[in-house]
């Protein structure tokens, strides 16, 4: 990257993997597939160490080795990848392994359009785990928020102990634009809280804010065991003990419990009694429709959600303030609308939705004055 106080002509790519090495990811391992390939191209440029994997199911496998270990593992794919990688991510949530999954987001079903961006992915996401276990998703809005949540996501990772998803769509991470570099904060390396204790290593056995100190495996004190299947503190498996039970409904109260640490997004409140909600690259159109209706005197309020999942509980608060909700998103369903509202909806919510094309400003403009 070019200095800071220069400008440059760069992509969310660029960002996204600069900040994840500056907050202290140490190996990249991947399978290249469009539209996630110039993550994997610079972070050949940029990780200490890069693996190219034969194929998804072995990324998340060897991901997994690698963080169990102690080194940071970051990876990137989209949606027919993400498929392959499924189980694995269920088995690192479950052995607790700190990592980050950059998913960039094309239009499918299937394989789709390789070529073409979505926001087709939220569904998927909100229950990627057996159980209804919600994993960490954070997802940029704009080139500031590829560089912070990045870095952001390897910190959330390793405080929790857990998979987390970065969220972005071809557009966000494939586009390029005249970039302030000066606008970068300093990233630090996040911080790394090993156990240290004269007893037994229970690697399972959690603080009060449900997050279990992590030893790699390897260390010369203590003896180390991680696994995906149900089990209690010490790692030992069983099949439905009190204590097993505890640690598995643990997963997910560990996430949401600790929500508010990582609850992000932008609100501006412009005295209006519609509220405009958007998230990823559609939030662009929607700022821009904002402030086109501000000077044509109908100001809308707007949100624009950061994190995802777990649903923050701030978004409903402020959505029901409001008697019209408009969600702006790149899908045909209106998934994360769905996701806030319920399939029925409620009264006042509507959608500006759209497949195989990105939304304009001046759609969003139309539901708002119809």
């Amino acid at each position: 990257m070019a200095e800071p106080g220069k400008t440059a002509f760069i992509d969310g790519s660029r960002l996204m993997i600069e900040a994840a090495v500056r907050a202290g990811a140490e190996v990249f391992v991947g399978y290249p597939i469009t539209p996630a390939n110039l993550l994997y191209a610079y972070s050949s440029r940029r990780f200490p160490m890069v693996l190219p994997a034969p194929d998804e199911i072995t990324t998340l496998q060897w991901m997994s080795g690698f963080s169990a270990a102690g080194r940071f593992p970051v990876t990137a794919t989209s949606y027919p990848g993400l498929a392959l990688m499924i189980e694995s991510i269920g088995m690192a949530f479950m052995m607790e392994l700190p990592m980050v999954i950059i998913l960039v987001q094309r239009m499918g079903p299937a394989t789709g359009t390789a070529t073409c961006g979505a926001q087709g992915d939220l569904a998927l996401l909100r229950g990627i785990n057996s159980g209804g276990h919600p994993i960490p998703t954070l997802c940029p809005s704009d080139m500031d928020d590829c560089y912070t949540l990045s870095a952001r996501a390897v910190e959330l990772a390793l405080r929790l102990r857990c998979p987390v998803f970065l969220l972005s769509s071809k557009e966000m991470v494939m586009t390029l634009r005249s970039y302030d570099l000066s606008r970068l904060a300093p990233v630090t390396p996040a911080p790394r809280e090993h156990y240290r204790g004269d007893g037994p290593y229970l690697p399972y056995a959690a603080g009060p804010d449900g997050v279990p100190p992590f030893l790699p495996v390897g260390n010369r004190e203590h003896q180390v065991r991680f696994t995906a299947s149900t089990h209690e503190r010490n790692a030992g498996l069983q099949h439905s003990t009190p204590e097993a039970l505890e640690n598995t409904k643990r997963l997910r109260t560990k996430t949401e419990s600790n929500l508010g640490e990582y609850t992000l997004y932008d609100y501006e409140d412009r005295r209006s009694d519609t509220l405009l909600f958007s998230f990823g690259i559609t939030a662009a159109a929607a700022r821009e429709a904002a402030d086109n209706l501000a000077r044509r005197g109908r100001p809308v309020s707007l949100l624009v959600a950061k994190t995802l999942f777990p649903v923050p509980g701030e978004y409903l608060e402020t959505a029901g303030r409001y008697g019209r909700v408009i969600v702006a998103e790149e899908n045909q369903s209106g998934q994360y609308r769905e996701v806030l509202f319920g399939r029925n909806g409620r009264e006042g919510v509507s959608g500006v939705n759209g497949i195989g094309r990105m939304i304009s400003p001046a759609e969003i403009e139309r539901e708002v004055e119809r």
